[in-house]
């Protein structure tokens, strides 16, 4: 019962960070009208990020995530390809022909493992809570240590697949006008993110 309880306790913290409004959110809607599955492949790509830096951080990883230094660099090189991507989708919505297409210069699976990596909030995120509950997940054993792993990403995996299908579905029902305003505020949305991410960075070499 003691791991089904922490099981529990997994999903309603994951959930909590999975469903806040961020780069990836913004993403896995503006890909969807191009295709229902994308959210499912950027979750792959954040996947691939994901299980190897749950492991790393067990192994004393979140010390160096918690360096200013990192987080600084981090943070720019994550804002800077935000705003690469905010550019790349506000400008396919003055195309003469078709669709906007969201301006993506990657797949989904290439753009989740740059969101994941790129982002100083989810890296920090995994350096304090989520080591916490690596921490406990290994408690039960090495077994529980992977199953914590998987629920945690599947929380990733069923969010940002119901969010791409709902930009498909919300497209093709509403047509290419809706389709336009919801890419121009995911763009202005990673533009945000976008800075927020560089801001922070440039408060903390202030503070040195």
């Amino acid at each position: 019962m003691a791991i089904l309880a922490f099981l529990v306790k997994v999903v309603g913290i994951s959930l909590s960070g999975v469903m806040a409004p961020g780069p990836v959110t913004a993403v896995a809607l503006a890909m969807g009208p191009r295709n229902r599955h994308a959210g499912a492949l950027i979750a792959i790509g954040h996947g691939i990020v994901e299980f190897p830096l749950i492991i790393l951080i067990t192994l004393g990883m979140s010390t160096l995530i918690r360096l200013t230094g990192v987080r600084i660099a981090i943070g720019i090189a994550g804002g800077g390809f935000l705003w690469m991507m905010a550019v790349g989708m506000i400008q396919s919505l003055s195309a003469a022909n078709g669709p906007a297409t969201g301006g993506a210069t990657r797949g989904p699976i290439a753009t989740g493992i740059v969101l994941s990596a790129g982002n100083p909030y989810f890296l920090f995120w995994w350096a304090t809570i989520g080591l916490a509950l690596a921490t406990d997940a290994r408690a039960f054993g090495i077994w529980a240590f992977a199953v914590f792993a998987v629920v945690h990403w599947l929380c990733d995996l069923v969010w940002l697949w119901a969010l791409s299908w709902a930009g498909h579905k919300g497209s093709a029902l509403l047509g290419p006008v809706v389709q336009r305003a919801v890419l121009l505020v995911c763009g202005l949305a990673l533009l945000l993110f976008g800075l927020l991410f560089i801001t922070d960075a440039a408060r903390k070499i202030a503070a040195l």
